[in-house]
């Protein structure tokens, strides 16, 4: 646990390196919160919505299912909630890579010139929406693969030894709260 809580405990901090663990360990733990959230949202009515689709064959075998949540108010009020600790580590990680936080705002350019053509093309009618169309149809696949090099830096291993954005945060296995060894 001390390693998913651990970006919580460094809210605002975007110096320095985190390992792996801590960021992976964080995702966990966002992912299980979020669809606790989303079951809740869904049970309470507050806007979530949840589904399991089983498609059944003539002899009644399953042969495929499907499960799907969707957030409502307090999984939305989560992630606003996350979304600066979600910086923060993420900056971190990409310290520990030896690469500038920077990196965390690459697919950005691509999904809000993508956004905004959509959106365009929602209001701009027939015309203006077969060429923001091929905007979009550029713009978010480039996004998609902008975040694939993100997720592809955060799974290397950090630099061995000091870098210039700090000590190596694998030389000390001391958690920073309780300076106890974690596993």
């Amino acid at each position: 646990m001390e390693w998913m809580t651990l970006p919580l405990k460094r809210y605002f901090d975007f110096a320095g390196r985190s390992r792996r663990k801590e960021f992976w360990m964080w995702v966990l733990g966002v992912v299980i919160v979020t669809i606790v959230l989303s079951l809740i949202d869904t049970m309470l009515g507050l806007g979530g919505r949840s589904a399991v689709d089983t498609t059944v064959t003539p002899d009644g075998l399953n042969y495929s299912a499907s499960a799907w949540t969707s957030g409502g108010w307090l999984t939305n009020l989560f992630a606003l909630a996350i979304l600066i600790p979600n910086l923060a580590v993420g900056v971190r990680r990409l310290h520990d890579t030896g690469r500038s936080g920077w990196w965390i705002v690459l697919p950005m350019p691509f999904y809000l010139v993508g956004l905004v053509a959509a959106v365009m093309a929602m209001f701009g009618g027939a015309g203006a929406m077969a060429g923001l169309f091929g905007i979009v149809m550029f713009a978010m696949p480039l996004g998609f693969l902008c975040a694939l090099v993100l997720l592809v830096f955060f799974c290397l291993e950090g630099t061995r030894g000091p870098n210039r954005y700090g000590p190596d945060p694998k030389a000390s296995e001391a958690a920073p709260a309780d300076g106890q060894a974690l596993n």
